[in-house]
């Protein structure tokens, strides 16, 4: 009986371990650009030349959700007028972003965990 148990016991673990990895997995795949090219500041690029690189996203046009976009990355811009590449549609704004923050990785993650946020885009500005 006690082998059973800890058999089942291993097997839930398992299982938890595999869906948090599976949900991380998720959120990640909203990341639309490779964060392996950045460093741990946030910059990519040659050693003589690293830049910051800016991602875009759509959220809602509430104040809430607004609000909670800006409560997790404090670099972000918000654009009304604008659909970006990303294409934002009516009831939606434009947020422009920063990875040169702190955390940045973690900023990232935290955006994607929204249900209001769809992908995030690097963005190519002009």
């Amino acid at each position: 009986m006690k082998l059973l148990m800890t058999a089942i016991a291993a097997t839930i673990a398992l299982s938890s371990s595999v869906y948090a990895e599976s949900a991380k997995d998720d959120v990640t795949r909203k990341i639309r650009f490779d964060l392996d090219q950045l460093d741990e500041f946030g910059l990519y690029g040659p050693e003589d030349g690293k830049r910051s690189l800016s991602y875009e996203f759509c959220v809602p046009n509430n104040v809430a959700a607004i609000e909670t976009v800006q409560d997790l990355d404090p670099t972000l811009v918000i654009y009304l007028y604008s659909p970006g590449r990303v294409g934002c549609e009516d009831m939606e704004v434009l947020a422009i972003g920063e990875t040169h923050q702190p955390n940045y990785r973690e900023v990232l993650i935290n955006l994607a965990s929204l249900e209001v946020i769809d992908r995030i885009e690097q963005f190519w500005g002009e």
